[in-house]
C-alpha cells in the first residue's frame, strides 16, 4: 500500500533529486499545485499569475518512510522562513507549500512546524502553508528527474548538486542502496 503527499520549497527539481534517493520513496513527480488555473504550464506558473506553487508528489511506502519522516527532511532541506522566496529563485510559485492528502498528514505536517518552532530550528518564524490538496498538475516531461538529465547544468550543479551532497553525508542511512555511494547523481 501506498501513500502520496505534495510539497513545494522552492524550485521543485531540488526537492526531487533529494526525494527520489529515499528509500520507500516509490515515485517522485514535479509539477504544479495550490492554483486556480487548471492544466497550467510552466510558463503561466513563472508569471505568478496562476496562484500555483511548484512542487513534488511523492509516492512512498508508509511502511518503510513515514510522512513523518518526509516532513522532517523536507524541512531540512529548504527555508521555510522566507514567503515566495528560495534563495535566487523568487515569486509565489516558490513558496513553502504543504498539500496535504488528508486531515491526518495535515495534523502531522502541522505537528511537526510547532515541534520545529519550540526548539527554534530556525532564526524566524516557519511560514510554510498546510492546505488540503485539491487537485495536482504534473508540469511537463523535461521537468521530470531534471537534475538526473543535466547534472552539469549550472543551476543543477550550483544549487542541487550540494542538497544532494548534504542527503548523502547527513542521512545516508535513509538512500536507496544505489545512491548511497559515489557521485551525486
Amino acid at each position: 500500500m501506498t501513500d502520496t503527499l505534495t510539497f513545494g520549497g522552492g524550485c521543485f527539481w531540488c526537492l526531487e533529486a533529494v526525494f527520489e534517493r529515499l528509500r520507500g520513496v516509490e515515485r517522485v513527480v514535479s509539477g504544479y499545485a495550490g492554483g486556480a488555473r487548471p492544466h497550467p504550464t510552466y510558463a503561466q506558473v513563472c508569471s505568478g499569475a496562476t496562484g500555483h506553487a511548484e512542487v513534488i508528489q511523492v509516492t512512498f511506502d508508509p511502511g518503510v518512510i513515514s510522512v513523518r519522516d518526509l516532513l522532517e527532511l523536507f524541512f531540512a532541506f529548504h527555508d521555510p522562513t522566507t514567503r515566495d522566496r528560495q534563495g535566487p529563485d523568487v515569486g509565489t510559485q516558490y513558496r513553502s507549500i504543504i498539500l496535504a492528502n488528508g486531515d491526518a498528514q495535515a495534523a502531522e505536517a502541522r505537528a511537526v512546524i510547532a515541534a520545529l518552532e519550540e526548539e527554534r530550528v530556525f532564526d524566524a518564524p516557519i511560514v510554510t502553508e498546510v492546505v488540503p490538496l485539491d487537485t495536482f498538475w504534473p508540469a511537463e516531461p523535461y521537468h521530470q528527474q531534471y537534475f538526473q538529465h543535466h547534472p552539469d547544468q549550472a543551476y543543477c550543479a550550483a544549487m542541487i548538486a550540494p542538497k544532494v551532497s548534504k542527503l548523502r553525508r547527513r542521512h545516508a542511512e535513509l538512500l536507496k542502496p544505489a545512491y548511497a555511494q559515489g557521485d551525486v547523481r
